[in-house]
Order: structure tokens, then C-alpha cells, then sequence
């Protein structure tokens, strides 16, 4: 069904609209071929009476581009047919007038549409009346009339279905721009991320390595490791992020259970860092599992760019409904700002339906982030 529907639909108008055209022409055109004129059986029709039915069916080709005008001309076109000869071939369904009305009601402005209502209650006027002086049958004028209201409505009702499915696709392409703008603004803070923390372990082991280099050669070497180390794996993040790794980087993908590597390299860089772990561990779906890995790297980088602190501690504790973070540092607190790596954290929890606080951290001493992110029951 949906592809006969489709099939239609990549049909050219202008071609759909002759086809209607010859179908209407091949109904009109029965009556001449199916039945005998009374008045001369020998002889038979005659073109002038036939004529009409060319003025009846060929306006219906620009139905579409002049639904109005359309309608007159067919109009004007049935009358001469009705008038032409009372002995003419009998047309009992007005198939080229009927798609005409119906044209108006699907394709015509609202302005055409009320001049098309006014014509047709000027011929139902014109009808009744006639039935008083009893010149059309009453059963020719009620089925005039049923037919006529019957294809306005079908028309109407076509015309709304379209509406709504336009409504609905444009609906459906705004929802996909959205899509990309939030995947885009996804992208974005995971690069953020990935180079805020590379670069700030960087600047830190840099800056720590050449006044280490002649006391303790050990260390510088140390430092230099680290920056290297640093590096790759902000490399490695990258490329899963680009996708330039393909679908064998499933290794790299943020986790919780990469939270302690995480930790690991800010500890082994210098900034000494502690990771304890309260409660049963458990999947978590995978925005989670990000969400989570995010929200401790952006807070690590800000502890190592901004605290000052001479330790940081992560607190991961597995609650009954929830993965709670906590990152409590020592270092000179909040200074009263709220930047990027702040508002981070806060977005990739909100994304997943997490809640975040922030503040001093215990005696007013430090800075400490809380993280509550959503899971499902233990």
C-alpha cells in the first residue's frame, strides 16, 4: 500500500491531470457510443452536440493552476451541453463538473473557495427553484445536489489530510534538525572535554619538567611520560569521536569502569587524586556510562587547571536507583564563577536526567562537585 502510495506520488501533476482528463473524456463520450438518438436513430449525434463535452473535459488538464476557472468553464461547458438539444445524449453523472468542485475544495485559495461556494449555492437556488415550476425531476435535483455537497466534502477532507501531512513532515524535518543540533552540541563538549583535560595535564607536566630535570631526572622523565601518555590517549578520543576508528574502538568508548584509569593518569601526572568506590557496581545504560566519565574528567581538568589543590578526591557511590559522583578537592574554592566546565557537567547530567550541586567543599575549605545520575534498580 505505502509504495503504490509512493509510486503516485512521483507521478508528474500535470501528467496525473490528463490521465483524469482522458478517464472523464471516456466516460462523456459512452452515452454517444452506448445509446441511440431518438429523434434521428440513423443518422445519430451530431458534433455540435459533442462539442460540449470537449468544453467540459479539457479545462480539467489545468485543474491544478486555476482551480476557479476551471470550475466556471466546466460549468458554462455542462449548461451548453444541457441547453444545446433536449434530444442529446443522456448524461446522468456530471463526472468533469463534479472533479471540477472537488478541485476547488482540495487546491483552491480560501478566496476561491468562497467564490466556488457562491456559484454552487447560486445553481442549488437555481435548482430548487426549477423544481417549483417543475422543470428537472425532483430525483435529478436531490442527486445534483447529494453529489455536488459530497464532492466539496471529499475535497475538504482531502485538502486537511494533506494539510496535517504536511504539518506532520515538517514537524519530522524540524525534529531532525534539532537531532543534529543536539548531536553537534554532543560532539562539541566531548571535545572540550577530551583536549581540556589533554592540554591541562600537558601544561601542568610541562611546566613541572625542566625544574625537575637536574634534581631528580627521574621525575622530569616522569613528567615527559606523562604529557606523551596524555597525548595519545586524547589522540585515541578523538578519532573514536570522528569515527575514524570504526566500530573496533568500542574499547574507548567513556565508561565508569574507565573512571579509574582516568584517575590514574591525573594522579601519575602530579596532581595526587584518590578514587573510592561505595556499593555494588552495575551496568548502566550508555549515555549514563558517558555521562558519568564526562562529569569526572571535566571535574578533574578543572581541579588541575583552576584549584590549586594538593589533592583531589572521587567518591562513585552505587545507590539503590542512582550513581551518585562526588569531587571534593582542598584547593582555594569557588571563586563565584560558573564557566564552561561547570555549565558542562551540568548539561551532560540534565541530558540523561541527572541533577548536579556544587559549592565549598567541607568547611568551607576546596571546591566540591555532586552528581546524581539516574540508573537502573539495584
Amino acid at each position: 500500500m505505502r509504495s503504490s502510495v509512493r509510486v503516485v506520488r512521483r507521478i508528474p501533476p500535470l501528467a496525473a491531470d490528463i490521465a483524469v482528463a482522458l478517464a472523464v473524456l471516456a466516460a462523456h463520450s459512452a452515452p454517444f457510443l452506448l445509446t441511440t438518438r431518438a429523434a434521428d436513430p440513423v443518422t445519430g449525434y451530431t458534433i455540435q452536440q459533442y462539442l460540449p463535452v470537449l468544453g467540459q473535459v479539457l479545462p480539467l488538464v489545468w485543474r491544478r493552476r486555476a482551480p476557479l476557472a476551471v470550475m466556471v468553464a466546466t460549468a458554462a461547458a455542462t449548461g451548453a451541453y444541457l441547453l444545446n438539444d433536449p434530444d442529446t445524449a443522456p448524461q446522468p453523472v456530471p463526472y468533469a463538473l463534479l472533479i471540477a468542485v472537488y478541485t476547488v475544495a482540495v487546491h483552491g485559495s480560501r478566496r476561491e473557495r468562497t467564490w466556488g461556494l457562491a456559484i454552487l449555492a447560486v445553481a442549488a437556488t437555481a435548482q430548487l427553484a426549477g423544481l417549483i415550476l417543475r422543470m428537472p425531476s425532483a430525483d435529478t435535483t436531490v442527486r445534483g445536489l447529494v453529489m455536488y455537497v459530497a464532492a466539496w466534502a471529499l475535497g475538504r477532507a482531502a485538502a486537511n489530510r494533506q494539510a496535517h501531512a504536511r504539518q506532520l513532515e515538517r514537524e519530522k524535518e524540524l525534529e531532525a534538525r534539532r537531532a543534529v543540533e543536539r548531536e553537534r552540541a554532543a560532539i562539541a563538549r566531548d571535545m572540550h572535554d577530551i583536549l581540556g583535560h589533554a592540554i591541562s595535564l600537558m601544561i601542568v607536566q610541562a611546566e613541572a619538567g625542566p625544574l625537575a630535570v637536574r634534581p631528580d631526572p627521574g621525575r622530569a622523565e616522569a613528567a615527559f611520560d606523562a604529557i606523551a601518555a596524555a597525548g595519545r590517549d586524547a589522540m585515541d578520543q578523538l578519532r573514536r569521536l570522528l569515527g575514524l576508528l570504526g566500530e573496533d574502538s568500542s574499547e574507548a568508548t567513556p565508561t565508569v569502569a574507565r573512571i579509574g584509569a582516568l584517575v590514574e593518569s591525573v594522579d601519575r601526572a602530579g596532581q595526587s587524586a584518590a578514587l573510592t568506590v561505595t556499593g555494588t557496581p552495575r551496568p548502566l545504560p550508555p549515555d549514563v556510562e558517558a555521562a558519568a566519565y564526562r562529569v569526572v574528567q571535566e571535574a578533574l581538568t578543572n581541579v588541575v587547571k583552576h584549584a590549586r589543590a594538593s589533592k583531589v578526591s572521587i567518591e562513585l557511590d552505587w545507590r539503590k536507583d542512582a550513581l551518585v559522583i562526588d569531587v571534593t578537592d582542598d584547593g582555594r574554592g569557588h571563586t563565584g564563577g560558573a564557566g564552561h566546565g561547570l555549565v558542562g557537567i551540568r548539561e551532560r547530567a540534565a541530558a540523561c536526567g541527572g541533577t548536579v550541586s556544587f559549592g565549598h567543599g567541607p568547611d568551607r575549605r576546596g571546591f566540591a562537585v555532586s552528581v546524581r545520575l539516574p540508573g537502573a534498580p539495584a
